[in-house]
């Protein structure tokens, strides 16, 4: 099971960070991914990091403004969003890829957290 939080309602400039665990076993050996939903549209990739954190990759929305970090021995998974923008307003899923390396595929990704909200007011 994944647990991400760290969302909430912030004002557009601001900053959130975004936590990603797990309740049972490791996701250390795993490529983890951030996705979000924004109301009436499509999941869509965000961010991914590699289980070695070697490799990162973004979508071209958030790029220079969001980072991927992960801490193994903490088992977490971080994403970290500067400058926020009232379409960065989404849910937030994190996922664990059966990839070490991640994917930006939805269907790539074996393992799905609840998700957290993310609101961004002008």
């Amino acid at each position: 099971q994944l647990q991400a939080s760290g969302g909430g309602l912030v004002q557009a400039g601001d900053s959130l960070r975004l936590s990603c665990t797990t309740s049972a076993g490791t996701i250390s050996t795993y490529g983890m991914g951030w996705f979000r939903q924004a109301p009436g549209k499509e999941r869509e990739f965000v961010a991914v990091i590699s289980w070695t954190a070697d490799r990162t990759s973004y979508s071209d929305s958030v790029k220079g403004r969001f980072a991927i970090s992960r801490d193994n021995g903490r088992d977490t998974v971080y994403l970290q969003m500067n400058d926020l923008k009232p379409e960065d307003t989404a849910v937030y899923y994190c996922a664990a890829s059966r990839y070490s390396r991640g994917s930006s595929h939805s269907h790539d990704y074996s393992y799905w957290g609840q998700g957290t909200l993310v609101t961004v007011s002008s």
